[in-house]
């Protein structure tokens, strides 16, 4: 009896353990499959050729410290990739620094994945800090492994339970940039564009079809 209750017992773990693997398996598997064979997915990441205007930054206030150092608080906006007028985000930095860094992580799709000949890219906000700051230091912006908001005609072309697969597959390529490089897939990390804001001015942040950001000054609107 305990001879064959051990071996129900093992018989049960053995196959959970199958199970989890085989669940395992398919999830770390399924990022390969949602970039050959997810329709949706694809058409999502065709229209990103269509952005251009992705947000900006405006100076708030600006002082100095009992060190003298000047003190920048920045309101830091992300705006929908079909309308730039429409924010999806906003958040305020304190920076101690004349001058702000913005990181950010690029990711390319390249043409032999979109299969028409352009490259696409879309990027990750990842850090905002001073001059006098390591960037591994710096105030986070978005969450490694979070949806990001402006993209989530993307994330509505995953079912639910790859949603987080791929996401989490492609803030992953800031640790492993060749990591998707089967699949035309390769990032630029730490791609960081800076400004000394002034009071008035507005600092569009704008980005290119191959993936470089950049920014241009305007008057406060």
């Amino acid at each position: 009896m305990f001879k064959w209750f051990s071996s129900l017992t093992l018989l049960a773990v053995l196959t959970a353990a199958g199970i989890l693997g085989v669940a395992f398996y398919y999830s770390t598997a399924s990022i390969h499959q949602l970039l050959t064979e997810n329709r949706q997915l694809s058409k999502a990441i065709h229209n990103l050729t269509q952005e251009r205007q992705i947000g900006y930054a405006v100076l708030e206030s600006q002082n100095r410290d009992a060190d003298g150092t000047i003190v920048n608080t920045v309101r830091f906006v992300q705006t929908a990739p079909e309308n730039p007028r429409l924010i999806v985000s906003e958040q305020q930095f304190t920076v101690t620094s004349d001058v702000i860094y913005f990181d950010a992580l690029i990711v390319k799709f390249a043409d032999e994945f979109v299969k028409d000949g352009k490259e696409r890219a879309l990027f990750l906000w990842r850090r905002i800090y001073g001059e006098n700051t390591s960037p591994a230091d710096g105030q986070l912006i978005e969450q490694p492994g979070d949806f990001p908001r402006r993209y989530e005609s993307i994330t509505q072309s995953l079912r639910f339970n790859h949603k987080q697969v791929f996401w989490d597959a492609i803030w992953a390529l800031a640790n492993d940039p060749k990591e998707l490089s089967d699949y035309g897939l390769t990032a630029v990390f730490g791609n960081a564009l800076y400004i000394r804001p002034i009071p008035g001015k507005v600092y569009l942040f704008k980005i290119s079809p191959t993936g470089q950001i950049y920014p241009e000054i305007t008057n406060a609107y």
